[in-house]
């Protein structure tokens, strides 16, 4: 069945930001621990009904990273998938409120390194907190609290989550400028730990591989040495 390829669904195959050559694939299938039918993909869907599945019960991504979403076109609570396997619900979320994933589309990841800088409040405004190439789990052991207004993701793909320790709902921050938190699909500005995305080339879980060195040309063999015979 085709569908009409959007923003999001033009993320396929082998055109990964910032992963030249690079792949996405994840599988899905419809009950817990890999069982029933399944259905593979290589670029976003916005309604995994529409390929054949009624529910997603356990994922297992090969190649990504990409980002799952409760409701259909790529609305609701967002959940990262990173390379592994994910045989139950509970797996790749630990909000506890949600059951469902019913879009998905590959994260788009634009460099090896990564800065972020939070802000207190809306529009950039009032205290900022930088962070470079670091995960943090607790904004409060760093002065910041729990309120985070508005964000910029200048370099590098991060989810952030509502409770410390990588816990709760998570919101992927790609390069870009979220002036509110509605921007990034929260209600309330509320974020207290952060983390890297790095399942690209530039990290050994992912399937963006670079190129393989040319091979060292092999010095000929030495020439056998000559007898010399007595006079």
């Amino acid at each position: 069945m085709s569908e009409q390829q959007g923003a999001p669904e033009q993320l396929a195959a082998g055109k990964g930001q910032g992963g030249v050559g690079g792949t996405y694939k994840v599988v899905l299938f419809e009950f817990e621990n890999f069982q029933g039918r399944k259905v593979e993909l290589s670029a976003a869907s916005k309604d995994v009904t529409e390929k054949g599945l009624e529910k997603v019960a356990s994922v297992l991504v090969e190649c990504g990273p990409w980002v799952g979403f409760a409701q259909q076109a790529f609305k609701g609570e967002q959940f990262v998938l990173e390379k592994g396997e994910y045989p139950r619900w509970a797996t790749w979320t630990n909000s506890q409120n949600n059951y469902s994933l019913m879009s998905l589309r590959p994260l788009k990841v634009d460099s090896a390194e990564h800065k972020l800088h939070l802000f207190e409040a809306e529009g950039f405004a009032g205290r900022k907190m930088e962070i470079v190439d670091d995960d943090v789990p607790s904004l409060w052991a760093h002065g910041f609290q729990d309120r985070v207004g508005s964000v910029k993701s200048l370099s590098g793909t991060w989810v952030g989550y509502v409770y410390p320790g990588y816990r709760g709902h998570q919101f992927v921050f790609e390069k870009g400028d979220f002036k509110h938190c509605n921007d990034w699909g929260s209600a309330r500005p509320e974020i207290q730990s952060v983390r890297r995305i790095r399942d690209m080339q530039w990290h050994t879980k992912g399937c963006f591989q670079a190129a393989a060195p040319a091979p060292t040309p092999t010095p000929p063999p030495p020439a056998p040495a000559t007898a010399t015979g007595s006079s």
